[in-house]
């Protein structure tokens, strides 16, 4: 019964290890993409189809986080929004890309975050 105990006790362990590591991921990605976003300001002479693309992947990101951390028991996103000072456009696109992409892509020259494990 012992043995039981701790390798359920493991197993839990590990499965609170990977959560915490994807909510990480997310976390970096999230971030990677809010700065791609503001190195593109909204301004008159921005090209507005580049700017779309990154909000739209910056929804998409700010999506995956706040499910990853509803999956934590983590379920205030309005902190989320304070804390990484996310703009109203990206709130505003929040969820699942339109046309999901076979390919993953490079943004500015920010290094590529991994795809989420699910």
């Amino acid at each position: 019964m012992h043995l039981l105990r701790s390798g359920y006790a493991a197993l839990e362990y590990e499965i609170a290890e990977e959560r915490a590591s994807a909510l990480a991921r997310l976390g970096q990605r999230l971030e990677a993409a809010l700065r791609a976003l503001a190195a593109c300001p909204r301004t008159a002479n921005s090209d507005r189809k580049i700017r779309d693309g990154l909000v739209e992947q910056a929804g998409y990101a700010l999506w995956l986080f706040v499910v990853q951390r509803e999956a934590c028991g983590l379920n205030k996103i309005g902190h989320v929004i304070q804390v990484y000072a996310v703009p109203n456009e990206v709130v505003a696109r929040m969820g699942p890309l339109a046309k999901p992409s076979i390919h993953r892509t490079k943004t500015m020259g920010i290094e590529e975050a991994r795809a989420p494990m699910f």
